[in-house]
């Protein structure tokens, strides 16, 4: 699934599913957000990973990788 990442400026970063699964979190976004990177990835771990990657934080870890690293496709979101 496509991942999204918003720069909101001063209000922070939102990394969301893109398409209507992320419309929640977009519409949290105030009119001075900007898209500034997107990702493709099968699960909640890998598109993490990614993003932890992108930013430069190291690792990502979870407290829950049984339900974390099935795929999107496994909890019927595709």
């Amino acid at each position: 699934m496509l991942h999204e990442l918003w720069d909101d400026g001063e209000d922070g970063l939102t990394f969301c599913l893109a398409g209507p699964p992320g419309d929640g979190a977009r519409a949290l976004l105030t009119e001075r957000a900007r898209l500034v990177w997107t990702v493709e990835a099968a699960s909640h771990f890998e598109a993490m990973t990614l993003y932890y990657e992108h930013m430069g934080w190291g690792t990502y870890t979870t407290p829950y990788p049984e339900w974390d690293k099935q795929t999107y496709a496994a909890h019927g979101w595709e």
